[in-house]
């Protein structure tokens, strides 16, 4: 079994990389002063840049923030960046996501989209009992086709969004602005249904109250496509915000979401109990630790009226700084790990049951990256076999483990 080593002298002088583009014949790098200038013409041609980790180039795309331009890895194209590059990831069976590529995620190599096929309703016909994702096999596999949960779809936004990355000089810059506008843009190198997922995904705008009139005007527009029809079936758009509150009514449910004052959510009784079955471990994960957030994935519509209802629902705990975990364990590492200066990216399940080992997160920009895992106390036997297979098989990665029946986590390895 590969484990990390503190005397490890390459990965002890391995130094965080600068990344360098090409576009067109022209080569610049990461930190060079007229970066913005050269990305905003290219932006403006359409130029594809190139990220030159690897001699051959890896293709990448411009996005723009505000008047900032970035350079992003296309969907999924992580693993084959080198290793030391901040746009490395490793490949996709360290995480949940590596059963769910070719089926319910594929990638167009030419434009980069993600076709998500997945497994809950963007209209509504009639009345019906409002489904809970990951209640009744929802979050796992539909016959041959293995399809997107709610939470699974939450889990890939939040991958293709770079939220799961983090590095202590990030520190107090991670607000709810950058992570809608995150979300956003990932949604749009997305189509579900034959449609580019951020036409359907509405995630709230940071509340000002000095812009409140603004503010719900924008919001009216964006909310328009869901207005319910005469006849036919009722169109649903997806909502993803921080939770706020889930309170009773007189007949129901609201969700209370944070940036949408005297905006509620309906859900009926049936809905929430199933919500509160399903999601027990997120909501008391939420409540033990004030500075975490719960962030909510639904389906929802509009009725006659203009009361928003939702159809379908998932939540996901993070940290402060928008780290998702599943556990009081990961919850451990992940504050720890947002101690470093290092670049740690956290590891998701999607649809992957929790009796499945998994790398926990990755430390990334040394000459070897390092996986962590975390062995819960119910582990057995076949656990434990999994766990070692799946080490073996990355000789090309070191590995910490932590074995919580042990105790105290141990020193992480820094480099």
């Amino acid at each position: 079994m590969t484990q990390w080593k503190a005397g490890d002298a390459a990965a002890s002088r391995a130094m965080e990389a600068m990344r360098r583009f090409k576009l067109d014949d022209q080569m610049i790098e990461e930190a060079a002063p007229a970066l913005q200038e050269v990305l905003a013409d290219a932006y403006r041609k359409r130029v594809r840049p190139f990220c030159l980790c690897r001699e051959s180039g890896l293709a990448m795309y411009i996005a723009k923030v505000g008047d900032q331009y970035i350079v992003k890895r296309m969907p999924l194209s992580g693993c084959g960046h080198d290793p030391a590059c901040p746009s490395y990831e490793p490949p996709d069976e360290f995480s949940g996501l590596g059963v769910l590529i070719g089926s319910a995620i594929r990638i167009d190599s030419e434009t980069g989209l993600s076709a998500l096929k997945v497994g809950f309703s963007l209209t509504k016909l009639g009345a019906r009992d409002a489904p809970v994702s990951g209640v009744e096999g929802s979050d796992g596999v539909v016959g041959e086709a293995k399809k997107l949960s709610l939470r699974g779809l939450l889990h890939y936004l939040w991958h293709e969004a770079e939220l799961t990355a983090w590095t202590a000089r990030w520190a107090g810059k991670r607000h709810w602005w950058n992570v809608r506008w995150h979300l956003i843009e990932a949604a749009r190198q997305m189509t579900v249904k034959g449609g580019i997922l951020s036409d359907v995904l509405f995630v709230p705008e940071p509340f000002r109250s000095a812009e409140k009139v603004a503010i719900e005007q924008r919001r009216v527009a964006a909310l328009a496509p869901v207005l319910p029809p005469r006849t036919g079936p009722r169109k649903l758009m997806i909502l993803v915000g921080e939770v706020k509150d889930i309170g009773p009514t007189r007949n129901g449910h609201r969700l209370v979401i944070k940036h949408l004052p005297n905006f509620p959510f309906l859900l009926d009784d049936t809905l929430t109990r199933r919500l509160q079955a399903r999601f027990e471990n997120e909501v008391e994960l939420w409540n033990a630790s004030e500075e975490s957030h719960l962030i909510a994935i639904a389906t929802f519509g509009l009725t006659h009226s203009g009361l928003a209802v939702v159809e379908e629902m998932a939540v996901m705990v993070v940290s402060e700084n928008w780290i998702p975990y599943d556990s009081v364990h990961e919850k451990r590492l992940v504050d720890a790990l947002a101690r470093l200066r290092e670049r740690s990216v956290k590891g998701l399940r999607y649809n992957l049951a929790m009796d499945k080992p998994t790398a926990a997160a990755i430390l990334q920009g040394r000459a070897k990256s390092v996986r962590l895992y975390i062995v819960p106390p119910s582990a057995d036997s076949a656990y434990e076999e999994a766990l070692n297979e799946l080490v073996a098989s990355q000789p090309e990665m070191d590995s910490w483990i932590w074995r919580t029946s042990d105790g105290v986590m141990p020193p992480l390895p820094f480099r």
